[in-house]
């Protein structure tokens, strides 16, 4: 009888050593995963070169709503004046009108009327050869016009760049958070996910911040690709006008007044 309520106690107490074994076992195996797994607490926890590449990643970011700001404010100013000068060079009816009326302050068209006068003066001379001295003209307005389109360009390279180099970067931070990740798994001894899930969240945060940095950028460079064509056929235009005022000058015999245009 005695010995068989000792069997029964030591049953017990066996069969509880192995329940506390396998309630610590299954603890050490299955750890819980954190509370918060928002943006900020990954990037706060995330190994130091995916915070690296994450911030780089967001100056990127910065850098290209700050590029649309700037040359959006750039090309509306530009183009509002330029187009109000086209207006006024294209109703003028001699290069010295054309001159006295334009705003100085749409520089391109300035330009364009700057490089035909200096043209003029430099052809003092010899303006009976009146087809030489229109591709002479024309020459100077072409590069006139080159400056003009590479001056409202500035800036927006660093969009291409962007667009091209963020997603991988982006992958980048991945790989390196995926691998920092495996790493712990060969650490830890085991392949339960929960080990290894917050590596792997904050990793795919940075391929997600890139994916953030470069679309915009991509987007809007197009955007001033399409912006700027329009530039540079109003200045196309406005060098048009520029040489139909020299030609007509010339059919009119006012050389005269071509001279003190330049003047």
């Amino acid at each position: 009888m005695n010995m068989s309520r000792s069997g029964r106690t030591v049953t017990r107490v066996l069969m509880c050593i192995a329940l506390a074994g396998a309630a610590a076992v299954h603890a050490h195996a299955a750890p819980a995963l954190p509370h918060n797994l928002s943006a900020w607490t990954m990037f706060l926890s995330a190994d130091w070169v995916v915070k690296a590449v994450m911030i780089g990643l967001a100056i990127a970011s910065v850098a290209t709503w700050t590029v649309l700001a700037a040359k959006t404010a750039e090309l509306r100013k530009y183009v509002s004046t330029h187009r109000s000068a086209f207006g006024k060079i294209d109703a003028a009816n001699s290069l010295s009108d054309a001159i006295r009326v334009t705003d100085p302050d749409a520089r391109s068209a300035m330009a364009l009327l700057a490089s035909a006068r200096k043209e003029l003066q430099q052809s003092e001379g010899a303006l009976d050869d009146i087809e030489g001295l229109k591709e002479r003209i024309v020459s100077r307005l072409d590069r006139v016009e080159a400056g003009s389109v590479r001056q409202m360009q500035r800036g927006t390279s660093i969009l291409a760049t962007i667009g091209s180099v963020a997603p991988f970067v982006g992958l980048f931070g991945t790989v390196w958070g995926i691998m920092n990740s495996f790493i712990g798994i060969a650490a830890s001894q085991t392949t339960n996910l929960a080990v290894v899930a917050p590596g792997i969240a904050e990793a795919l945060l940075a391929t997600a911040l890139g994916l953030v940095a470069a679309i915009p950028a991509v987007v809007i460079y197009n955007h001033f690709a399409r912006q700027i064509a329009g530039y540079r056929a109003l200045i196309g235009d406005t060098a048009a006008a520029v040489l139909r005022l020299v030609s007509r000058d010339a059919s009119r015999g006012a050389m005269p007044a071509m001279l003190q245009a330049a003047e």
